[in-house]
């Protein structure tokens, strides 16, 4: 049987009597590591070696370098230092796949990596192919140290499973062509009418928020996640679902996107400077009358039931204004997941999510968009980052951004939790992001 006992940042699975049961374990992270590589490369199957190498723009990347990279992680910090004998598939990978590892050295800029017509997507498969083989020897024999990093190298690559469909998506929609990446037929629009957000109370005082271990076979957080503490929720209610498109229609209907009064100054300053007139990816028919949306299964009508979505923190906050509300902060969103929805613990790496788009809106916490609150990304209290180069994981981001709660349709099963907390710039909507609703009481 396993010991599972809590580490900052990452896995701890401790084997404990005898050795066939540490043999158990490293069979079961055996599989659930082929599971997690083999995800990326299902999602990778519709994409022409053309498709994989575009970049639309700077905040994205190609299909090719999420390949790569993920790739790279594994071979960089496992491989090459726990692995014995192990040969390194190309050293001047390490200069183009690196991300933002300054302590690893050196490294391609990020806005140029759609430049890279080399190696090509083939090359990359060889790569991974290549990884893979000695990242099975080395699981077979790791102690719990390693799998520790073998883990967190499986929630790397589910987080860069996300960003090739939010990154894909976005190129695809700047084709004069609308491409499809799935060729499915869209749903129709629901014509039943969606009942209105009910508000639910949260019970107030000091409540704990924060990572906990789950009876899951291999519990994970990222260090940003912890420690876990004690924070004050005041007397305030939550929406039971997130804002709907056609909630949000009527906030474009009534000049939301014109009035200055409703808008931070830098999300004014931002709506004028790019033009925003709704949400990304929307757009107005030929007659002008209705909204269209581009999706990965190509273009498709506007359907007012299901969450808004591709909306930055700038236009939720708005919202909210014009609503007469506010955005939860993360601590109550986090505190009405654990209270409200007690969901059960999930295994990591049980697939990449199939369903990239949002679906009709059903009350609870769980949902089909990343929720905006208002907490700007920082520390929790007694936080620390991870020693070397792992510590530069999140911690070097705690500036300038704003966290967002729950995951989204892209987010792959297992990989959410309550406590996930993730973060991107104010001005940010590439991402499958929307928002749901708190008030005071």
């Amino acid at each position: 049987m396993l010991d599972l006992t809590e580490k900052p940042g990452a896995l701890r699975a401790v084997p404990t009597g005898e050795t066939d049961d540490a043999q158990d374990w490293r069979l079961v992270l055996d599989t659930l590591y082929a599971r997690v590589r083999g995800d990326t490369e299902a999602l990778a199957v519709p994409l022409s070696p053309e498709d994989q190498t575009i970049q639309s723009m700077p905040d994205a990347s190609p299909t090719k370098w999420h390949r790569a990279h993920t790739t790279w992680f594994f071979e960089t910090f496992l491989l090459k230092p726990h692995l014995p004998g192990y040969r390194e598939f190309d050293p001047a990978f390490g200069y183009v796949f690196n991300s933002y590892y300054e302590a690893v050295g050196p490294r391609h800029p990020r806005p140029s990596r759609g430049l890279l017509s080399r190696p090509g997507v083939a090359k990359v498969t060889e790569y991974r192919a290549h990884v893979d083989q000695a990242m099975h020897e080395l699981i077979r024999s790791c102690d719990r140290e390693v799998a520790d990093l073998v883990v967190m190298g499986l929630h790397h690559e589910q987080q860069h499973q996300e960003l090739l469909l939010s990154d894909i998506k976005h190129a695809f929609s700047l084709s004069p062509i609308a491409p499809a990446y799935i060729l499915d037929k869209p749903r129709r629009p629901v014509a039943d009418p969606l009942p209105p957000a009910t508000f639910i109370p949260l019970e107030p005082g000091l409540h704990e928020i924060g990572w906990q271990p789950d009876d899951s076979p291999f519990p994970f957080c990222f260090d940003n996640e912890l420690p876990r503490h004690e924070t004050l929720i005041r007397n305030v209610a939550i929406a039971d679902r997130p804002v709907s498109n056609g909630e949000f229609m009527a906030f474009i209907e009534d000049g939301g996107y014109s009035r200055h009064d409703l808008w931070l100054s830098e999300g004014w300053a931002t709506r004028r400077a790019r033009g925003w007139e709704a949400p990304g990816y929307w757009y107005r028919d030929e007659d002008g009358d209705e909204w269209s949306v581009y999706t990965l299964y190509g273009p498709r009508a506007v359907d007012p039931a299901e969450p808004v979505c591709h909306v930055s923190y700038f236009e939720a906050a708005a919202y909210a204004q014009w609503a007469g509300h506010r955005l939860p902060t993360e601590m109550e969103w986090e505190h009405a997941a654990a209270t409200l929805d007690a969901p059960a613990p999930h295994a990591p790496a049980t697939g990449a999510s199939s369903r990239p788009h949002p679906g009709r809106l059903r009350p609870g916490m769980a949902q089909d968009v990343w929720e905006w609150t208002m907490s700007p990304y920082s520390p929790y209290p007694g936080y620390r980052p991870p020693e070397g180069a792992i510590g530069e994981y999140n911690g070097k981001f705690m500036i300038n951004q704003m966290v967002l709660r729950g995951s989204s349709c892209a987010t792959p099963r297992g990989h959410e939790r309550p406590s996930y907390r993730n973060f991107f710039p104010p001005d940010a909507r590439w991402q499958f992001s929307g928002f749901r609703l708190a008030t005071d009481l």
